[in-house]
């Protein structure tokens, strides 16, 4: 990085994908270090911007990640830098990705309808389009349950207690680059209710932590084009950020999890259901997981930080 003296206003867009909202901020010249002090000013919704997070596009050269991801993929020239709203280094963000590729879209660097947008994360390349729709599909890559076939035979490998519950309930471990875990809630009126202002304690407890979906399986439907589609509701505490109106990778880990427990002959499609809106969730040949679903910017402006060198 530079170690020319900071900038003290520092532009901004804001944006959301499904309500799961992001400050999105343009380094092509990969000079801005923004530290957790600057993601948590930004973040702040009584004196900042006000986000679940923070997003840095920046050249993947600057960034030792974004360095090894060249190495494999030449094109993935952007980098998405995703910080959680508490400053953390988060490795991806589903519905932040797709935030992502607009913000791109609007500086003239991608145009996801014509090619796919190569993205460099911390948790690899991945690709962006935009359907005829105007939803933006990403290919999430591939993905794993950490607890192997025991835990989908046995349909869980930890436990989480939620506020209000007196003892843990089963839930299944998902792996997507992040980590998440997903408990099935009995009906949508204990969903609602249920008081998520504290993180769910999970056992075994995750050694960087992990985001919590908890899920109603809500059965599966046929579509107008006649294929099979599964649907879920889901309220997600996402590590680092406390609940969110959405969790991109968060929706794809309830999909992949409830599926799993429907066993054989499961659909491929699963449309989540968020308190910020829904998104399709696709499960590839490939081994692969697709997510989809809008995203939108809202805002521009500046916003003021501390001149500290």
């Amino acid at each position: 990085m530079s170690t020319a003296p900071r900038p003290t206003l520092i532009p901004f867009v804001k944006g959301h994908g499904t309500r799961n909202d992001f400050v999105l901020v343009d380094d092509r010249a990969g000079t801005l270090d923004l530290d957790a002090q600057d993601v948590r000013r930004l973040t702040d919704r009584r004196s900042g911007v006000g986000a679940d997070g923070v997003i840095r596009l920046a050249p993947s050269s600057t960034l030792p990640e974004g360095r090894e991801v060249l190495v494999a993929e030449p094109s993935a020239e952007w980098f998405m830098d995703y910080r959680n709203g508490d400053g953390t280094i988060a490795e991806m963000c589903g519905n932040g990705v797709r935030v992502f590729a607009a913000f791109a879209e609007s500086l003239g660097l991608a145009d996801c309808a014509r090619a796919p947008f190569v993205v460099a994360t911390r948790d690899g390349v991945k690709r962006v389009t935009r359907d005829s729709d105007g939803w933006y599909c990403v290919d999430m890559g591939a993905w794993r349950f950490p607890g192997g076939q025991g835990a989908v035979t046995d349909g869980f490998d930890a436990r989480v207690q939620a506020a209000g519950w007196t003892t843990g309930r089963p839930a299944l471990s998902v792996d997507l680059g992040n980590p998440h875990t997903v408990v099935a809630i009995s009906d949508e009126s204990e969903l609602t209710g249920l008081d998520l202002s504290a993180a769910p304690l999970v056992v075994p407890v995750p050694e960087t932590g992990t985001n919590v979906e908890l899920v109603v399986p809500l059965g599966e439907h046929r579509r107008d084009d006649g294929a099979v589609a599964g649907r879920v509701r889901m309220r997600v505490h996402e590590r680092g950020a406390g609940e969110t109106q959405s969790c991109g990778t968060g929706a794809c880990a309830a999909a992949l999890a409830v599926r799993a427990w429907a066993g054989a002959g499961a659909p491929d499609v699963w449309f989540v259901d968020v308190p910020g809106g829904t998104v399709r969730v696709r499960v590839l040949a490939s081994g692969h997981v697709e997510l989809a679903g809008p995203a939108d910017l809202v805002f521009a402006g500046t916003i003021e930080l501390s001149g500290r060198p």
